[in-house]
């Protein structure tokens, strides 16, 4: 073959390798137009590509390669000739080339993705030691690094927009003191109203940082002039603590290049580019946040995505003015800040003309407002605390789903109302093929359906990697899990709920195969009905299992070795490595006796002490080696254990009832007592709280727990799967006006029932709407015996009272459990990294700063508390 009639490849240079220089990489790569196009990508920093939404992951547990988009060697396979730690200084537009650090490189079409730069003002004391900006995993890398050196003890975040509040979520993770000051009157302005921002607030603040609005950092102080920043000044006067400070005020695009070329750039800065984001010239495109597209600077990944895919598609073709446009994006955000649900969609703010509709829980926090225009169509929202039902009003405000009127045609008649009070709304039947699902990377509800009816793929996992879905910030992850078990049931395939790998069975189904066959042991169970040998899935549930059908102690035999962290030393894990110790105060009732043993061990040991929610009282601080130490002197002053380490019953609070109050009607404490010694120990698919108020007053809060007992004139009111929490649930009346045995009849069936049918760590409130018959259906069962098992459920529960003994005791008296108790498992040497310091005569885990020595980086213990 002639030489000749080879087609030369034409170049295409793109100087920018971030989140959407990759994308649009990803995407010729996809469509097969690197066949035709060499393509050289050239980056300023010294890794590829990264999650830069992810970053701070990196104080999370996750490393840089966790958050790398591809290799090096990716690129390589693909054809593209990657430079990194290689910066552009020029382009010459009239040659067609641009100059870098290293070398010239030629283009028949250059694409400018070179991001943005934070944003600093001219804040006296900026360039002070103890000053960072939050952009690159450098960044990062340097934050820590110069945090766990100087023993900083407080960060400021200045900045209370979405990175902003990312930064101080990594300066959080830190262990820093974390102050936020941002210079508008609320958190999040551009995306959240008021309502909003205040409930995000009232979250955050909760997490113990501080939140200052409406105020600007004026200076940034040190001791001398060139040393590091101890302090910031808001305002005329006012100083704060901050030895480190971290600017997150906004963004500018990176358009120097474009400026020192002669391209045409915007007047708020930004190159300009048309609807096929190509500049004034057609030999060169700017995407992402570099650009001045749709007469805007777009400051999120999901338009920059758009922006990428507009103009891959103009380079598969090699025709101008073909193909998709960028003409605008939604700038709907769905995120967890802080661990928090953010959700901003439409119109957020609304107008003169536009009506709310507002779902406020200021003791939850949880905050759900809908922008109405004035045919009553959804035009905006915001929804902070709780995101369910987000994709479906995101949809009706892109008008992509009817709302208003015409929504009573389309949606089931509860589902609007239920939207405002947070149930979960995001119902894949209703979902309609055009409607976005995944903002980040542009993929519809037809796509994904599409996904699993065209392409043959039959789980979440391999969709999302085949669509992307889920794969940028995560928050549709949920969605589109529904979305294809929803379509592979459509097909008739049936959708897989097995436990894990191990087991092809949920776990009602292991559940009844554990109390049928009467196995005993993990070993067992997955020989005869199962495959391998077991994962952190399904270990600890089935050591819950054959806890809950008292099959021994949890710490005998192989038994030991299913059980989590707490389970396996008795205890709750604390976040410094000690753990803490909670006696079990039956209805909350406690002698004199039993006060001074708890003090004397809280003196002794020197452990803090707190009363909890539960009328419990809580020592914290305990080693490992100490625990058998604490416990003898506690069961020998006759307490037990609490079991706050184990997925069982907790506590069962209860007011003083009739005995001492002039308002009880029921002796509520004798009642509350019964009931705890009943079912102390009881293990279940997750934790369970009682409680028991004598009155219709209500002081024991029965009805947020998962079984509540209010007393009355004439017996007791039984209410069931209330909870507390994130998400309260107000308990569903069960039974009314019933006799003692009758109550504790009804609570052993229900009981019983949920620990045979709930799914693993599935709370009562959860199961409970899950059921399609609700408190109905499980009235029914308990109540009036619909399936003729009450005697069986009734049997399980007696079986466990019969079968009780304190954990703790039973410990004790036993050398090879005891033998487990011990910091190192092959050397008698103590834990050394637990630290403490005192703090109002108390003991509390030490701080970065209180660990470290500024002088040289080196732990030093302040306190390690007691060891006897």
């Amino acid at each position: 073959m002639n030489s000749h009639s080879i087609p030369r490849k034409l170049e295409l240079v793109v100087v920018g390798n971030g989140m959407v220089g990759h994308r649009l990489i990803d995407l010729l790569h996809q469509s097969g137009a690197l066949a035709s196009w060499h393509v050289r990508v050239l980056g300023e920093e010294t890794r590829p590509a990264y999650d830069r939404v992810s970053l701070s992951g990196l104080f999370n547990g996750k490393s840089a390669d966790d958050l790398a988009l591809a290799s090096e060697a990716w690129y390589a396979e693909c054809g593209v000739s990657l430079h990194l730690d290689e910066c552009v200084t020029s382009i010459d537009r009239q040659n067609q080339c641009v100059v870098t650090s290293a070398g010239t490189y030629s283009y028949d079409h250059l694409v400018l993705a070179t991001g943005s730069f934070p944003f600093v003002p001219p804040v006296a004391g900026r360039d002070r030691p103890g000053v960072f900006v939050y952009r690159t995993i450098d960044d990062l890398e340097a934050i820590r690094t110069y945090a766990l050196q100087r023993g900083v003890s407080h960060g400021m975040v200045v900045g209370g927009g979405l990175l902003g509040l990312e930064a101080a979520n990594a300066l959080r993770l830190l262990n820093l003191q974390t102050h936020i000051v941002e210079f508008a009157s609320r958190l999040m302005p551009l995306q959240l109203c008021e309502g909003g921002a205040a409930a995000l607030r009232r979250r955050i603040e909760a997490l113990d940082l501080v939140v200052t609005t409406g105020a600007a950092v004026t200076e940034l102080i040190g001791a001398t002039e060139a040393s590091p920043v101890t302090h910031a000044r808001l305002g005329s006067d006012s100083l704060v603590p901050a030895e480190l400070v971290v600017f997150s005020a906004g963004v500018r695009p990176r358009d120097e290049l474009a400026r020192g070329c002669g391209l045409a750039v915007a007047e708020r800065g930004g190159v300009l580019v048309d609807e096929y984001c190509v500049t004034n010239d057609p030999a060169v495109s700017a995407i992402g946040e570099c650009a001045s597209a749709a007469g805007r600077v777009w400051g999120l990944v999901a338009p920059g995505y758009d922006m990428a895919k507009v103009t891959a598609s103009r380079l598969v073709r090699s025709v101008r003015n073909q193909g998709p446009t960028f003409v605008g994006a939604d700038l709907s955000t769905q995120l967890k800040l802080l661990g928090i649900d953010v959700v901003s969609f439409g119109d957020a703010h609304g107008t003169d003309t536009t009506s709310e509709a507002v779902f406020a829980d200021t003791a939850g926090s949880v905050y759900r407002r809908l922008v109405v225009d004035p045919d009553g169509r959804i035009v905006g929202g915001v929804l902070v605390g709780d995101a369910d039902g987000s994709d479906l009003l995101a949809a009706m405000a892109r008008g992509e789903i009817p709302s208003g009127e015409a929504a009573r045609l389309v949606l089931p008649p509860t589902l609007l109302a239920s939207m405002l009070g947070g149930t979960n709304v995001a119902l894949p039947e209703l979902l309609p093929d055009a409607l976005r699902v995944c903002s980040c990377n542009s993929v519809t509800a037809g796509a994904i359906r599409s996904s699993v009816r065209n392409d043959g793929l039959t789980d979440c996992g391999a969709v999302q990697r085949f669509t992307g879905a889920g794969t940028g910030c995560g928050g549709c992850a949920p969605t589109v899990k529904r979305l294809v078990d929803a379509q592979l049931l459509s097909q008739g395939v049936a959708v897989s709920d097995a436990m894990c790998e191990h087991f092809v069975f949920n776990r009602v189904q292991l559940f009844d195969i554990v109390r049928s066959t009467g196995i005993r042991t993990f070993s067992e169970l997955v020989a005869s009905h199962g495959t391998g040998h077991g994962c952190a899935v399904c270990k600890p549930a089935v050591a819950s299992m054959l806890a809950s059908l008292s099959t021994g102690h949890v710490l005998d035999g192989e038994q030991a070795s299913l059980q989590d962290s707490n389970d396996h030393f008795l205890a709750n894990l604390q976040k410094d490595g000690s753990y803490s110790v909670v006696p079990r105060v039956p209805g909350g009732e406690i002698t004199p006796r039993q006060l001074m043993a708890i003090a004397c061990v809280a003196d002794d040991f020197g452990l803090y002490t707190k009363i909890t929610g539960g009328q419990r009282i809580d020592l914290f601080g305990a080693r490992v080696e100490q625990l058998p130490l604490i416990w003898q002197r506690l069961v020998d002053a006759g307490l037990e254990s609490g079991h706050a380490y184990g997925k069982a019953l907790r506590t069962v609070k209860s007011c003083v009832g009739q005995t001492w109050c002039r308002y009880g009607v029921q002796d509520s404490t004798s009642m509350a007592v019964r009931l705890e010694l009943r079912y102390r120990g009881l293990r279940a698919p997750h934790k369970l709280k009682m409680a028991v108020s004598g009155c219709a007053r209500e002081c024991a809060e029965a009805q947020s727990k998962d079984v509540g007992v209010i007393a009355t004139e004439n017996g007791w009111n039984l209410y069931v799967a209330g909870n507390g929490g994130m998400r309260p649930r107000h308990g569903d009346l069960l039974a009314e006006n019933i006799d003692d045995d009758t109550l504790v009849r009804y609570i052993d069936r229900f009981f019983a029932f949920y620990i045979r049918t709930a799914d693993r760590l599935e709370r009562t409130s959860t199961w409970m709407d899950r059921r399609a018959g609700g408190v109905e259906e499980i009235r029914s069962i308990v109540c009036d015996d619909s399936l003729q098992i009450a005697a069986e459920l009734e049997a399980m529960i007696e079986h466990h009272v019969s079968t009780y003994e304190c954990e703790w005791t039973a410990t004790l008296n036993d050398p090879d459990r005891l033998s487990l108790f011990a910091s190192f498992v092959n050397s008698d040497e103590l834990d050394d990294g637990i630290v403490f310091v005192s703090e109002r005569g108390q003991i509390r885990p030490a701080t970065f700063s209180e660990r470290v020595k500024p002088s040289d980086g080196l732990s030093v213990p302040v306190s390690i508390g007691s060891r006897r």
